[in-house]
């Protein structure tokens, strides 16, 4: 039985968050978490799929008739629907893929919760993308949507810097290993937010988009020349101050207004990942409010 192994990273984008979806350059870090597909060959006729999360738990599973990929069994039809989806826009893309009917069982397995959002749909559409032997944005873009910079980490061991030039993206490998990164926390808010809700909403809004992609653009680039963590606050609270405009939400500081650090919201703003700044009392601080996940920037980022 022939069996191939695929793994991509999980991802955070430390700047550009919205404004990234009109061109901003967004800074844009790997994760040391991600997400493995193993594909094993059988004669079956069939998909069988199992996706395992952190606890090494079972939290989907599904099987589909080929050639056709009708549903047979599931323990949740939704993800089944979007899953189907996605392989048939795979088959699209690559009239080669699963056009055979013996058959595979399929496992997923994350190593972050998936209530993180550190990207475990950016890190299936890449794994399967490279199973498929397709492009992995073009797949996003036929699918779930985006700016796919969440694509690009997946695929980069580095940090990187990431925009959209009439929809394509460009990303440069750069360097950012701060000094003083053992002052850089990541904090979870316990609420992961919806994407495309979060999209939706910063649609709506009026701005002036060429000011908002220079500024953003302009923090991003001051962001990996820092040269101290004060530095850094001063650029955490310029780029809250500039989207918290845009979006007329308020900074998520405001939620912590007796914190000794600065801290910005990290991809949809009201959920999610905070960055903060702060010392060995960081995590007490956050734990005694009840935000148990505090991360230390070097244990997260690859």
């Amino acid at each position: 039985m022939k069996t191939q192994t695929f793994y991509s990273n999980g991802k955070l984008l430390l700047t550009g968050e919205y404004a990234i979806l009109d061109g901003a350059i967004g800074l844009a870090v790997p994760t040391k978490l991600g997400q493995s597909l193993k594909v094993s060959s059988s004669d079956s006729g069939i998909i069988t799929w199992t996706s395992i999360n952190e606890k090494e738990e079972t939290w989907f599973d599904a099987s589909y008739q080929l050639p056709d990929l009708k549903l047979i069994t599931t323990s949740d039809k939704g993800i089944a629907k979007k899953l189907c989806q996605i392989l048939k826009v795979s088959k699209t893309l690559n009239s080669g893929f699963l056009n055979d009917a013996k058959g595979y069982h399929i496992e997923t397995v994350l190593s972050f919760p998936r209530n993180w959002g550190l990207g475990s749909s950016s890190t299936l559409i890449n794994n399967i993308a490279q199973w498929a032997a397709i492009d992995a944005h073009e797949l996003l873009r036929n699918t779930f949507g985006g700016s796919g910079y969440d694509i690009s980490s997946a695929q980069h061991n580095t940090p990187i810097f990431y925009n959209l030039n009439s929809g394509r993206p460009i990303v440069k490998s750069v360097s950012f290993n701060p000094v003083f990164k053992d002052q850089l926390f990541f904090v979870h808010l316990n609420k992961k937010q919806n994407s495309r809700e979060a999209i939706a909403n910063y649609r709506k809004q009026e701005f002036d988009s060429v000011q908002l992609i220079a500024s953003i653009t302009n923090l991003t680039e001051q962001l990996v020349a820092a040269a101290s963590v004060s530095d850094v606050e001063a650029l955490l609270i310029a780029h809250e101050s500039i989207l918290s405009k845009v979006l007329k939400m308020p900074p998520v500081k405001q939620k912590f207004p007796d914190y000794f650090g600065e801290m910005k919201s990290l991809g949809g703003w009201g959920g999610d990942f905070v960055l903060a700044t702060g010392n060995q009392k960081t995590p007490d601080y956050f734990k005694v409010k009840g935000f148990n996940t505090v991360i230390p920037y070097s244990e997260m980022v690859l």
